[in-house]
């Protein structure tokens, strides 16, 4: 049996169109993985109790703040795209490749995995240390596929800052994953079915 070196691990940067669909993957739930361990350590470190922050009241109201901005978010991206070219909202082909052949249970899923790693970190444990401001600054820029036009990384900033902004106005941090799930689910969709309709 050949012995595993951990030197012959090499690490290179790869162009979207070089990743399979099985890389692509494993790169997404690795990365929300590694996201979701820092967030639940963050909140531990901070001296919270992660059930307590995930805690469901019994008032629906998250349920309509997280639907309405998220309504709000995709009637203005919508807005945007009609007006402003293509190439200022290039993301390197990334969201294309992530949803165009995937079936509607596995947009579904990523969208809600996305959403609750995602949350979990910025929302839950950095916006408690920094402010929605500086978290939502650090949110765009780990969205580096955006940041090559300065349209989709303000998008991205304000997106951010108003999940964070329900998230304070709410009092829980479902109103912004619930948001943040259905943002990402209906872009996914007009993706996914567009491009079928295209071919």
């Amino acid at each position: 049996m050949k012995k595993f070196n951990i030197r012959n691990v090499k690490a290179r940067q790869m162009e979207i169109g070089q990743l399979d669909d099985r890389l692509l993957l494993i790169n997404l739930y690795l990365t929300q993985l590694i996201t979701f361990i820092i967030g639940l350590l963050w909140v531990i470190f901070q001296g919270r109790n992660v059930i307590n922050l995930f805690r469901l009241d019994i008032s629906a109201d998250f349920l309509y703040w997280g639907a309405g901005l998220a309504a709000l978010i995709v009637l203005v991206d919508l807005s945007i795209s009609r007006w402003v070219p293509e190439e200022a909202m290039d993301d390197g082909g990334v969201n294309e490749k992530m949803f165009r052949n995937r079936p509607l249970w596995h947009i579904a899923l990523i969208c809600l995995v996305v959403s609750i790693c995602e949350e979990l970190l910025f929302r839950g444990a950095i916006q408690h240390s920094i402010g929605a401001y500086w978290t939502s600054i650090l949110f765009a820029a780990i969205h580096v596929r955006y940041l090559r036009h300065w349209i989709p990384t303000g998008m991205v900033f304000g997106i951010s800052y108003s999940l964070g902004w329900i998230q304070d106005h709410t009092g829980t941090i479902w109103a912004p994953i619930v948001a943040h799930f259905i943002f990402d689910l209906i872009m996914g969709l007009i993706i996914r079915y567009r491009k079928e309709s295209e071919r």
